[in-house]
């Protein structure tokens, strides 16, 4: 497995099994089966309901927990630095681990300056191996770099072949900040797995539209968490490392960035009151 640097070294797969919207009840089955496929890192959340499931799937894989790359996310209900610290090892427990690879903060609202010295702490008492954010633009992301102690790992966003984040993941390399990818299939939003410029240059490989799509972002030095309930499509999202996409396909698929979200804008005051309301 590729795998990228993080800013303190530590090494993150740049490919992983995400389970948002997977259900609590499918969960460990979803993540034992991912495991079983070859996936070593893991990405949940606090509100995504299954860190319990994650949790068990972890335990009975028999795979040392050293061999394995855990993220999870606090909650805007849990902001604060007295309030995150607490749902932190809610987390833990519930993973069964002393520690997760890389902590995020989930949403940029409420007190977020609170839960980060809160994942700070954690990352300094060994509770978290990397620590950073997620769905950050660029504004609240360059203003938290600034001004907090330990700089973001990892800024985790919805990005795709429609949403490629071009100009956030130059701002971020100034601070040696990663890109994460949430949606890299945009969730078959516009067409997604019809597209006919992936169509195209995946017949060149004898590779679906989404292994040419996570290709694409992985050549980007992108890290992307697929997510499936089907074992036999983890396995085709696994197998992306056994051809590379030329020049010219790579300038073919960045044609194709809207550079705008195809889920919300976090300067829609309707979505923002729903979301801090959840």
């Amino acid at each position: 497995m590729e795998t990228v640097k993080l800013n303190n070294g530590i090494e993150m797969p740049i490919l992983g099994y995400g389970v948002y919207q997977v259900t609590p009840e499918e969960c460990e089955r979803c993540v034992s089966d991912a495991i079983r496929v070859g996936y070593r890192s893991i990405d949940t959340a606090q509100a995504y309901y299954n860190e319990e499931g994650v949790g068990h799937a972890i335990r009975k894989s028999g795979v040392p927990r050293e061999e394995l790359f855990i993220t999870t996310k606090v909650w805007i209900s849990n902001a604060g630095e007295k309030k995150a610290k607490a749902s932190i090892d809610e987390s833990l427990r519930k993973l069964q681990s002393d520690y997760v690879d890389l902590l995020l903060i989930h949403q940029p609202f409420n007190d977020y300056y609170g839960t980060y010295r809160a994942l700070e702490e954690a990352y300094k008492a060994g509770k978290a191996r990397a620590i950073g954010v997620s769905n950050f633009y660029p504004d609240r992301f360059i203003d938290l770099a600034k001004f907090c102690e330990i700089k973001p790992a990892v800024n985790q966003m919805e990005t795709h072949v429609f949403n490629q984040q071009v100009k956030l993941q130059e701002i971020m390399k100034k601070k040696g900040t990663q890109l994460m990818s949430w949606g890299p299939f945009a969730e078959g939003r516009n067409n997604f797995f019809t597209n006919e410029v992936l169509e195209a240059i995946g017949r060149q490989y004898g590779k679906s539209v989404a292994q040419v799509a996570l290709r694409f972002l992985i050549q980007r030095g992108i890290i992307v968490i697929p997510k499936s309930t089907h074992k036999e499509r983890m396995i085709e999202n696994f197998n992306v490392f056994d051809f590379t996409l030329s020049a010219e396909e790579m300038e073919a698929i960045g044609r194709l960035d809207k550079a705008e979200s195809l889920f919300f804008s976090h300067y829609n005051p309707e979505f923002v009151e729903f979301l801090i309301n959840l």
